[in-house]
């Protein structure tokens, strides 16, 4: 429990460089710890999606700059037009833009909660595997069993960018593969005992890796032979594991075959397209893309957009044509966490992709009248005549739209219930 000595403010108060301490469980929020030194408006903008109204800090343990510093400038700005009376009086929550904005948070919440949660499974199965296989693929079967429940109880399904997330690379990498191969075998229909074979070859997919030296878990582009040549053995340690873990076949087929290619130039044992499984050809791509996308070096990652748009230009040869497809149907051309230009020349980012509509995804728009905490996301199915006009890299954007639009320097992602059709939210909105 946070010492009741420490002093109690306002969550409104907040700044970069508090040491927070929040009072809550650690399935009651997204973070690694519950006392940490707030690095990021990121971090300040998802401790208010918590619901709380003050947080106990610690001024021994922050910055001096943030116990100084007053309030933000322009932190409850309104548009230039809006009267004085109505930009001063507080909405109430029978607002419905207030009411957007609350569920808003509370369903980036829930995924973020969701979120980490399988990557505490994942850490805990990689401390179990050796000792307990056993127990690692309990951790396994659970996590799978309820990412599916959850997929198949919500009809379609959104694919969303979390905030700011921290913690191992190894745990988050294995979530994103996870979440997107699962989203993209319900997608090509897959039966729910192939669903759950591709979760479990998803999420276990690197196991092997815990039995590499550090120096060499994660791929680098400037290894030596030597050093590649360990890399790549984490395929067969990963089948062995997999195996003590009593895995189904096509299970530890698709862990033995994530690293092929249809081309014939993958590795281990650099076979073709039609010697593996649906499931191997889904988790190659996937798994691929991920690695684009969040490398080991951040200086050389791509954008969504950049990865895909690789994919599907440089490397298509190394994927099934119909999964390649398939995924990029889902995910549409600028996937979550691209930076967009707008048609009327805003700046935005994507933000959620709904794989039903993946040309129309909501996005978060760089406008300087609205606090970022307090902006709603503008859903492009809702505007005919407002389009994503060209994708664009972070150093390419303005400075006001790079600290407003503040993209991740690793992209991770869950899946949300989608929004109702168009039709439907016009007429609520009537």
């Amino acid at each position: 429990m946070p010492d009741a000595s420490l002093p109690l403010i306002p969550v409104a108060d907040l700044r970069v460089g508090h040491y927070v301490l929040l009072d809550l469980g650690w399935m009651e929020h997204p973070f690694p710890r519950n006392q940490f030194r707030l690095t990021s408006q990121r971090q300040i903008e998802t401790i208010q999606a918590l619901g709380l109204t003050r947080v106990r800090i610690d001024p021994a343990r922050s910055d001096l700059e943030a116990l100084e510093a007053p309030a933000l400038p322009g932190a409850d700005r309104r548009p230039a037009d809006t009267p004085a009376a109505e930009a001063s009086t507080p909405r109430t929550p029978s607002d419905p833009r207030a009411q957007a904005l609350a569920e808003q948070r509370r369903s980036l919440q829930r995924c973020e909660r969701q979120y980490h949660e399988g990557a505490r499974r994942y850490r805990a199965l990689q401390e179990a595997v050796e000792r307990d296989p056993r127990a690692a693929a309990a951790e396994a079967h659970t996590l799978v069993g309820s990412l599916l429940a959850d997929i198949d109880g919500q009809g379609e399904s959104a694919i969303r960018l979390l905030g700011d997330v921290q913690g191992d690379r190894g745990a988050q990498h294995a979530m994103n593969v996870t979440v997107l191969a699962l989203l993209l075998g319900r997608a090509m229909g897959l039966s729910a005992d192939e669903q759950t074979a591709l979760g479990l070859a998803a999420f276990v997919h690197d196991i092997g890796k815990v039995r590499l030296p550090d120096l060499v878990r994660y791929k680098d582009d400037a290894f030596t032979a030597t050093q590649l040549k360990v890399y790549q053995e984490h395929v067969e340690h990963g089948v062995t594991l997999a195996q003590a873990m009593a895995l189904a076949p096509p299970v530890v087929q698709a862990i033995a075959q994530h690293h092929e290619a249809a081309d014939g130039s993958g590795f281990p044992r650099g076979c073709s397209g039609a010697e593996m499984s649906l499931a191997a050809h889904i988790l190659a791509l996937i798994n691929r893309y991920d690695g684009m996308c969040n490398p080991l070096n951040p200086a050389r990652a791509l954008t969504p957009h950049e990865a895909l748009s690789r994919l599907f230009a440089m490397q298509k040869s190394r994927f099934d044509a119909k999964t390649l497809s398939a995924f990029i149907r889902m995910v549409g051309v600028y996937p979550p966490g691209s930076i967009v230009q707008l048609s009327d020349g805003r700046f935005a980012q994507v933000q959620a992709v709904n794989a039903a509509r993946p040309l129309k995804p909501r996005v978060l728009v760089h406008d300087p009248r609205t606090p970022r905490s307090e902006a709603l996301l503008l859903d492009l199915q809702d505007t005919p005549d407002l389009s994503i006009q060209r994708s664009l890299r972070p150093d390419q954007l303005p400075c006001a739209a790079l600290d407003y639009l503040e993209p991740r320097p690793r992209y991770c992602y869950f899946f949300e219930r989608a929004l109702r059709p168009e039709g439907e939210a016009r007429e609520a909105a009537a």
